[in-house]
């Protein structure tokens, strides 16, 4: 185990017993920061010079540099829930990733640094999301933009090898009245199609609702993205409101995945509503919503939360071969 795979795992652990998501993202930073350290043992103060390394992962990155399993994680594993390894196993299966952004909107890296990324970490396939038009401080795409985007896409694909597709794909807002923010002749050309709140999130729960049920309806629409909006970390911002019980029996009618949305700021769903949309049938996407290509190291905390409330690979589309993926989206649409 190497340095930043144990703190990758204390990441997840820690996601597992519901810890704050400021703990869950310093040790994903810190992994973040010894990704490429050399092989062989360090001391402590030698990596508390890293950026984003403390005085706790320092000591995490000494032991786990030597071989050994550092005392955190020991601890952690020693305490951990025994379906906690459900959760690592899942994480280990996943096969993609819906929801990934490149520096064609509001991303940080070229789309073939963001597919190399997934690549390398033994994804099948991976969703290029970027936003839509009406996410103007996003850069969202236009019409003629995306048009592009498909060409580009394409020409990644043909420097690729087999073993992994970059896939065409969108973060859609859903308008006010519920309709998709792209052109539909566009939309059908997609192989996957992200529909995401991101304004008006304090309407009332009545408007609320009609705009989500009308969106998860809509046959273009695959996944429903961070269904509350809330943000929970610095300032936050409070999760959306919305009959759950109605917008989570649509999905599970249309086949529409609830997204499990990775980011620490996020944990969208939270925990109650993720358990009732399981029980409502649904299936989910575990998705990083990565803007830069370490944070696709992220989806393992959302595989943590799915099998906490018992999920397995079947309800779990970023866990599916991309065949049975396509298979599925197609059908529905």
């Amino acid at each position: 185990m190497t340095p930043d795979e144990a703190l990758r795992r204390i990441a997840f652990l820690l996601e597992w017993r519901g810890a704050s998501p400021y703990r869950v993202r310093a040790f994903h930073t810190a992994a973040d920061a010894v990704r490429d350290l050399p092989p062989g043992a360090v001391e402590a103060a030698q990596v508390t010079q890293l950026h984003g390394v403390g005085p706790v992962t320092a000591e995490v990155i000494a032991q786990a540099s030597t071989g050994a399993v550092p005392n955190y994680l020991a601890r952690l594993q020693a305490e951990a829930d025994p379906a906690a390894q459900a959760g690592w196993q899942l994480a280990a299966a996943s096969t993609g990733d819906c929801h990934l952004h490149s520096d064609w909107s509001d991303g940080g890296s070229p789309i073939e640094d963001m597919a190399a990324a997934a690549r390398s970490l033994g994804r099948q396939w991976a969703v290029l999301t970027d936003h839509s038009p009406r996410l103007t401080i996003a850069h969202g795409l236009g019409p003629d933009r995306l048009r592009g985007q498909l060409e580009a896409v394409a020409s990644v694909n043909s420097r690729t090898g087999p073993d992994f597709r970059l896939l065409t794909g969108i973060e859609c807002d859903i308008l006010d009245d519920g309709s998709l923010d792209q052109d539909e002749d566009l939309l059908a050309r997609l192989d996957l199609v992200v529909a995401s709140v991101h304004s008006k999130l304090r309407s009332d729960p009545e408007p609320m609702t009609a705009r989500l049920l009308a969106a998860v309806h809509n046959p273009r629409v695959d996944v429903l993205g961070h269904c509350t909006g809330r943000i929970i970390t610095g300032r936050g911002r409070p999760q959306s409101r919305f009959d759950a019980e109605a917008v989570f029996a649509a999905c599970a009618e249309a086949g529409t995945a609830v997204e499990i949305n990775c980011r620490p700021e996020r944990r969208d769903p939270p925990d109650e509503l993720l358990a009732q949309a399981a029980a409502a049938g649904c299936l989910f996407a575990v998705d990083t919503d990565a803007h830069a290509p370490e944070q696709l190291l992220w989806q393992s905390t959302g595989y943590a939360r799915a099998a906490r409330i018992g999920l397995g690979s079947d309800r779990l589309i970023t866990t599916w071969p991309l065949d049975r993926l396509l298979t599925s989206r197609s059908s529905v649409r």
